[in-house]
């Protein structure tokens, strides 16, 4: 049985896994120039194993760290302004920001507002997390967050709590101020134990159940050229330190962007990056790498993936981390074995269980 952790990790309080541990790094307003990329990727090679991930919340999560390399680690990370100095004032860091924002736009001066004033929200639970999304039409709604500042369809900006279909308007100036307003009921009113703002099931304070709806999504983010550069795939979400950074240091870039997407905003990319051959493909590190994984899963996904129509996702374990939302071919782990389901999410009941992987690859064609 997978087991559900209850928190993320920091850098501060780092979580073991398979290859070791696991340190997250949270580029503020989703960002790091040059230099700060090519130090993150100098000291994910000499401190870890060289592998960092992009997550779903648009961190940057640095693996294979060990107890002797990691304090050494977390002083370089604080000298080098990419994580507090303050563990607490990290912990309250969970904040997803629009990849896309431009210097003085709503985005940008809510989520610089939003980190000053870090120290106003209360202790919130491991996972709790918020989204500045105020473009002009949000682009983070299947990305994780408690609290979303997002575009109304009025055109206005709302504040929704995660699981309602409409929110507050909030007034421009005022949106930090509802955000942590609604952080301190949250808590004051049992939250911890809900974990989550979907799951806690008191109604919401007057003030705060608006009937705002978002305006209509933007459309998904797409490898290739972008207004700031170039939008760069990555195969699995995941980036070789040595690779990524030679090439960097070699480019013209300026700046690195994170998304929840496994695609990385290079400011300044002066050339359209290859097209990802795996961008229908998710699959999470799997087994060895992570202990509660009982199957392999990116070696298998990259040979399924030329002959398989629709998204794949491939699945250690019924967590199924890599993807929350339903895909057309779905295997996932179960006691060494694969389960196949169809249009579904990982751990769904399987169509067929207890395959191997030559028998998936027979199935498909792939073999």
């Amino acid at each position: 049985m997978s087991m559900v952790r209850g928190w993320c990790p920091t850098a501060w309080r780092p979580m073991a896994a398979g290859d070791g541990l696991l340190v997250r790094v949270r580029p503020r307003l989703a960002r790091l120039d040059r230099d700060g990329m090519l130090a993150l990727c100098a000291a994910a090679a000499r401190h870890g194993n060289g592998q960092i991930d992009v997550t779903n919340r648009a961190n940057l999560q640095i693996r294979g760290v060990t107890d002797t390399t990691w304090q050494t680690l977390l002083a370089d990370l604080v000298a080098l302004d990419l994580i507090d100095a303050d563990p607490q004032r990290e912990a309250r860091r969970q904040i997803l920001v629009a990849p896309d924002w431009s210097a003085g736009d709503d985005t940008h001066r809510i989520a610089t507002e939003l980190e000053r004033r870090i120290d106003e929200l209360p202790a919130l639970p491991g996972k709790f997390g918020f989204a500045i999304d105020a473009g002009p039409a949000p682009m983070l709604t299947g990305a994780p967050a408690d609290l979303r500042l997002e575009r109304a369809a009025s055109g206005t900006l709302m504040l929704r709590a995660d699981g309602r279909d409409t929110g507050m308007a909030v007034a421009a100036g005022g949106e930090v101020d509802a955000l942590i307003a609604l952080a301190d009921w949250f808590v004051a009113t049992g939250g911890h134990e809900a974990g989550r703002l979907a799951r806690h099931i008191v109604s919401l304070p007057y003030w705060a159940a608006g009937d705002d709806y978002p305006a209509t999504p933007a459309k998904s983010l797409v490898t290739g050229r972008h207004p700031v550069g170039a939008a760069q795939p990555l195969p699995f979400g995941r980036i070789d330190a040595e690779t990524f950074g030679a090439a960097l240091d070699a480019s013209r870039a300026f700046a690195v962007r994170t998304t929840p997407w496994r695609i990385l905003l290079i400011e300044g990319a002066d050339c359209a990056p290859a097209p990802d051959p795996l961008a229908a493909v998710d699959a999470c590190v799997g087994a060895p790498a992570c202990p509660q994984a009982s199957v392999e899963t990116r070696a298998l996904a990259t040979r399924l993936a030329p002959f398989v129509a629709g998204r794949l996702h491939v699945s250690g374990c019924a967590k199924g981390c890599a993807r929350a939302a339903p895909a057309a071919i779905v295997l996932t782990g179960r006691d060494g074995r694969y389960d196949l389901s169809f249009d579904g999410r990982a751990g769904a009941p399987p169509a067929h269980g207890g395959l191997d992987a030559a028998h998936i690859l027979q199935r498909f064609g792939a073999a």
